[in-house]
């Protein structure tokens, strides 16, 4: 706890030393979205989503020496770190220089953070009412968290770690920051309020991905709803045949509740099967027959 404390508060931030973090920052988080095993996984999600870089945020605020201080390093600290994300990436990219072009996303954040560390360096003042600068970041963090445990449930274990940073960090922040007992009263109180609001949403609402594809046989016939169409595995999900009038065809459609692989079963009129390979992802599938 003392570790943390003084992360959040007890360390001299130089210029120097805000520049080589900011460096490091960004050339790490370039790499995680390359690497190949890093896909589908809670190391890539820093090169996506905020959950890293809002502690990283408060980090430079709670170490900041005034208002301007705070709003000036956090804007540098961004500055310098995004940029690089895409810049690390670019002598290995399929797609040239528009990888540069991904930037764009993170020009009006990178300008808001010199308002959020401006107005965020009054956390410091370890009021009640400094809680309520915090309850936004909180709130993002939720989203996040909420998207993290959506994709946890249909491919466990994978963005798990992403999930419990988020979570940790809605409390963990609270009890950082403050010491007033009002406010670590209010934000732990409305951590614990979105965390149950967002387990409640997910179990409720499971993920479902939702798509259409055509099927055909070994000798490149497409196949319609001649053909019972099911999978090995019910867990994954449910099938079937609909016609597409715009294309005039048949396909299966598919509801995948969960990741992995499975099996895709056709069986014809006269009992005779088409078995083929399926791999189900995220927003992808790979279906191959299987010979």
């Amino acid at each position: 706890m003392k570790f943390l404390k003084k992360i959040f508060g007890g360390l001299e931030i130089t210029w120097p030393k805000l520049i080589i973090a900011a460096v490091i920052a960004g050339v790490y988080t370039g790499i995680m979205a390359m690497l190949p095993f890093t896909k589908y996984t809670s190391f890539r999600d820093i090169s996506i989503s905020f959950e890293c870089w809002i502690v990283f945020g408060v980090i430079i605020i709670m170490n900041s020496k005034s208002a301007l201080d705070s709003a000036l390093k956090c804007f540098v600290f961004f500055l310098i770190s995004q940029p690089l994300v895409y810049i690390v990436q670019l002598p290995f990219s399929n797609i040239g220089t528009q990888i540069l072009s991904y930037y764009k996303n993170w020009i009006g954040w990178t300008i808001l953070t010199f308002i959020m560390g401006f107005v965020g360096y009054y956390m410091k003042k370890d009021k009640w009412w400094g809680v309520l600068i915090l309850l936004p970041m909180l709130a993002f963090l939720a989203e996040h968290a909420m998207g993290f445990l959506s994709k946890t449930i249909f491919w466990f274990p994978h963005h798990l770690l992403s999930f419990l940073l988020c979570i940790a960090a809605m409390f963990g922040l609270v009890f950082l920051i403050f010491t007033d007992k009002k406010a670590r009263i209010i934000g732990t109180v409305f951590s614990a309020v979105l965390t149950v609001a967002i387990v409640a949403v997910c179990i409720v609402n499971p993920p479902v991905y939702k798509t259409t594809f055509a099927v055909k046989d070994s000798a490149d016939v497409e196949l319609d709803n001649t053909y019972a169409v099911a999978l090995a595995d019910k867990r994954y999900g449910d099938v079937e045949f609909i016609y597409d009038e715009g294309i005039e065809s048949y396909l299966v459609s598919a509801k995948f509740k969960k990741a992995g692989k499975t099996e895709l079963i056709l069986t014809a009129p006269d009992g005779t099967k088409l078995v083929y390979d399926l791999t189900i992802g995220y927003d992808n599938y790979d279906l191959k027959l299987k010979q």
